[in-house]
């Protein structure tokens, strides 16, 4: 049986709940995606030029971390080396990486201790396809007269680097290993691997090397053993907006990934268009309701910067969190069933999403939006009941009206629109 991270380390990633995606790397200077190397056709000595001119002298890594933790986010999971092939911290198996700039610095280095220091974990994002290495594409491996496998021992070598230079590790986010989508992919040369990737060995090496840290590997299809987290690329799972997401989860830990423009993940030049807290949030709470984390991403500048827009909305979500955390933090799923009253086909309701605290069996419900209504009846899960319930609202501190019903199986939880506040509003409900 092929191993899995340790019960103590899915527990501390699940509590966790919020962490940052940071999309960085010679990308960042066009501005444009991370995907820019293959979307413009860049040849590799042209794409290797901006290396030449790559100084991101602004970027600091405490402020970075402090970004994350007044965000309330538990860990960041940034990109080691994305699918351009450039390596943003001091490996030994490739010249092809920011110490070999003009910056000369390790930015992952830098940005282990800060994550430290902050109290939040490290995580690492992993390429499994590389556009620039000479062993990967078909075109490449045929004019220098390599073998795939050469390929293969660079990635995992890669993978151990990570895992015995930074110090503890909490995620693996591998991309890249998209075998339903190959058959159908009309640019092979740039995507389809030439071989076997080994990931399975790959994935036992982490799990050796860094037996608490999750391996999340954005496959787009079902789970494969070893692989402790499956992820939604945009959505909340079961939403499958995007056509990538139609697998139901599989694993205990779910995950979604979100950006902060619409554009991409990384530092995108023309896209001024930033998602509202509002939304941000929505999709925080909905995920935690699902049972998964979310990750959400920044893209900071060619300089090494996050952009202000982006920062305002961290700092916005934060805030929320520094007040209802609770309600987020340590959480699981939730396991109420929630209705409208008012609704002509019960348990249809808007606007509203539970979570539940496994430990102290605290529910959390969370009020989205407007369209949520006064009065709403939650059903508790089959088997349980209850003899008396106390609602209170984070924000103030003070109760709201919850009268148990049915023979003790129904809740009717009431919160006039004059007692909410702030992004969302988040009820805990105790029952006993």
């Amino acid at each position: 049986m092929a191993a899995q991270v340790s019960a103590r380390g899915l527990k501390r990633y699940q509590d966790d709940r919020f962490g940052m995606f940071v999309h960085w790397g010679l990308y960042s200077l066009i501005g444009a995606s991370e995907w820019v190397m293959f979307h413009d056709r860049y040849s590799v000595a042209e794409y290797e030029r901006l290396a030449e001119r790559f100084n991101p002298v602004n970027f600091d890594a405490k402020e970075l971390a402090r970004i994350a933790a007044d965000a309330g986010q538990r860990y960041l999971t940034i990109t080691s080396r994305h699918h351009d092939g450039f390596s943003m911290y001091d490996t030994a198996l490739s010249d092809y990486k920011i110490t070999s700039t003009t910056f000369a610095r390790d930015p992952i280095a830098e940005l282990a201790d800060a994550c430290r220091d902050h109290g939040i974990r490290l995580g690492f994002y992993v390429s499994v396809l590389d556009w620039h290495h000479p062993a990967y594409r078909e075109t490449f491996r045929r004019k220098n007269g390599l073998v795939w496998d050469e390929y293969v021992a660079f990635l995992h070598g890669q993978i151990r680097e990570l895992c015995t230079n930074y110090g503890d590790v909490g995620e693996f986010w591998l991309d890249g290993y998209w075998p339903v989508s190959w058959p159908w992919l009309r640019f092979p040369n740039w995507f389809v691997p030439g071989g076997d990737l080994r990931l399975e060995e790959a994935i036992e090496l982490i799990h050796e090397l860094q037996p608490d840290a999750v391996v999340m590997n954005n496959r787009h299809s079902p789970p494969a053993a070893g692989e402790d987290v499956q992820g939604y690329e945009g959505d909340v799972p079961g939403d499958n907006t995007n056509l990538v997401n139609g697998t139901p989860p599989l694993r205990e830990a779910l995950e979604t990934c979100q950006t902060l423009t619409a554009s991409g993940y990384g530092f995108q030049r023309h896209d001024h268009h930033y998602r509202p807290a509002s939304e941000l949030l929505t999709m925080l709470v909905r995920a935690a309701g699902a049972g998964a984390n979310f990750l959400l991403n920044v893209g900071p500048t060619g300089a090494g910067e996050v952009p202000r827009p982006a920062r305002d909305r961290l700092a916005e979500l934060g805030a929320w969190l520094r007040v209802n955390g609770q309600g987020i933090y340590g959480t699981r799923a939730g396991t109420l069933t929630l209705s409208d009253p008012a609704s002509a086909d019960p348990p249809a309701i808007e606007g509203v999403a539970t979570t539940v605290n496994p430990e102290t069996g605290v529910h959390y419900v969370h009020l989205l939006d407007g369209r949520a209504p006064t009065t709403i009846y939650a059903e508790l899960a089959a088997g349980e009941h209850a003899d008396s319930a106390r609602a209170t609202l984070l924000h103030d501190g003070e109760e709201v009206d919850a009268e148990v019903r049915g023979d003790g199986d129904s809740v009717v939880l009431t919160v006039p629109s004059e007692r909410r506040g702030g992004l969302a509003t988040t009820v805990r409900l105790e029952l006993a």
